[in-house]
């Protein structure tokens, strides 16, 4: 098995299912390669020689080759303070302010995933997600596990409107309130174990999602442990979903497979992690360029990147949105599945010089966020309402409150006037979508993709023309 990887069958399923935003990603340390004085290093390595010697202690106190795990229990059986170690490691970590690796700033650019859980403490995910995504915005959702404090996740998986960054064994921190010791992941499993300190939401994602376990370097029975927890049945159980496990040890352990293989036969063994996900990444890459799609990039239309004779001038990557709607905007409602289309009608219609606005923060429902919603719809310049196959299944989602109350205020306008504009995304007609009676009156424009053409940006700007903008 040491040189195990997908075959096209595996592969082509796995991508379909990213596809469809059923697998999420579980990053471990093994994707922590960072660059050091003395070349690319594994994160934990250089912090583990970094924290040995913030706690001064001599190379002979420890083993040959030491871990995170050493310098700890090396310290503490010199009577030294736990405490102490945790707001060391932290103050060497954010002295450091590494870059994220390729290998994650590949992953996090597969923008299909929209949930991603680390069994790391480091901030190295979220900001390459920032970078890939955002332009270097702080606009992923983090969250992190202790057991004296559960966190789960703010809202269903569906309702989730950015990407999500969930620390299952703690994150950087300033008290003992994350995982860098042997002792700390005993005590984080055994408390995942129990009904009332588990993250609910996130567990039944676990469970009903795709699993892939990239760089865990977990040991044998950590990684059956593990595997377990996060299925919450028996691995021999019939089940629907299965994971993949990409590492650079796993596939060397001959006891695991052999366990695997006789046991859970939904499970896949990758052979290193980095080398996963460049594949990972490149086949799906490949895929969407076939389909057409650029994932977060959106042709530059207008003022600023026309699309004129000479054919379109380069991407223009999407910022993500104020957290205040700017006054006479263009408000854009959409399902958050349809979130990378809509970064490119915005990315599109700003390059043009056209203020653009979605919401981002669209965590969960209650009457202050209905109230801000309601206010902004009822002060924006026009309306986009996207249309998609996502909102034609989708008999309930907030979008089509938005809709509603989006077609309140086009009642007090004068006969004729325009408000409301639909878009497509995916070719999905207003007769064979669940869209009010109204919509199906008015033009519908084609956008596949999100993509903005001439054609959309003229017919905008020139609406925004006569109202005086």
């Amino acid at each position: 098995m040491a040189g195990a990887t997908l075959d096209e069958d595996a592969w082509e399923d796995l991508l379909s299912f990213i596809e469809e935003r059923r697998v999420i990603p579980i990053v471990g340390p093994e994707l922590l390669r960072v660059a050091t004085e003395r070349g690319p290093r594994p994160l934990m390595e250089w912090a583990a020689e970094r924290l040995s010697s913030r706690l001064n202690l001599t190379r002979a106190e420890l083993p040959e080759r030491y871990t995170l795990n050493d310098v700890v229990c090396v310290f503490l059986a010199g009577r030294g303070r736990r405490e102490e170690a945790y707001v060391r490691l932290r103050s060497v970590l954010k002295e450091a302010a590494f870059e994220p690796s390729t290998a994650l700033r590949q992953l996090a650019s597969i923008t299909d995933f929209d949930l991603f859980v680390t069994t790391t403490f480091d901030s190295l995910l979220e900001s390459a997600i920032n970078q890939e995504r955002f332009g270097g915005a702080a606009s992923t959702e983090v969250l992190s596990y202790a057991p004296n404090r559960v966190v789960d996740l703010p809202a269903e998986r569906e309702r989730l409107s950015r990407p999500v960054v969930y620390h299952l064994f703690g994150k950087l921190s300033a008290s003992p309130t994350y995982v860098i010791s042997d002792e700390d992941l005993l005590e984080y499993i055994c408390a995942l174990q129990n009904e009332s300190l588990v993250p609910e939401r996130l567990f039944h994602e676990l469970e009903h999602n795709h699993l892939l376990v990239i760089g865990s370097n977990f040991s044998n029975w950590l990684a059956r442990l593990f595997l377990r927890m996060a299925k919450r049945h028996r691995l021999s159980d019939p089940r629907e979903v299965g994971e993949v496990l990409a590492d650079d040890e796993l596939a060397g352990d001959e006891r695991l497979i052999a366990f695997l293989q006789q046991v859970s036969v939904r499970t896949r063994i990758y052979s290193g992690a980095e080398r996963f996900v460049g594949e990972l990444h490149e086949r799906w890459g490949r895929r969407r360029r076939s389909a057409g799609d650029s994932g977060v990039w959106a042709s530059g239309v207008g003022s600023s990147g026309a699309a004129g004779p000479g054919g379109p001038t380069a991407p223009v990557r999407s910022v993500p949105p104020a957290k205040e709607m700017p006054q006479g905007a263009v408000f854009v409602s959409y399902a958050r599945e349809d979130l990378p289309a809509v970064q490119r009608i915005k990315a599109g219609l700003e390059a043009a010089g056209i203020a653009t606005w979605f919401d981002l923060d669209r965590l969960e429902v209650g009457d202050d966020y209905d109230r801000k919603i309601r206010g902004n719809i009822a002060r924006c310049s026009y309306f986009i309402a996207v249309i998609s196959q996502t909102t034609r299944r989708r008999l309930e989602g907030y979008f089509r409150r938005e809709w509603s109350y989006a077609l309140d205020r086009a009642r007090n306008m004068a006969e004729g006037a325009l408000f409301v504009l639909p878009v497509s995304v995916d070719g999905t007609e207003p007769d064979a979508a669940q869209v009010p009676e109204r919509f199906r009156a008015l033009h519908v424009t084609e956008l596949p993709g999100g993509q903005v053409s001439e054609e959309f940006i003229g017919r905008l700007s020139e609406l925004l023309g006569g109202r005086g903008r």
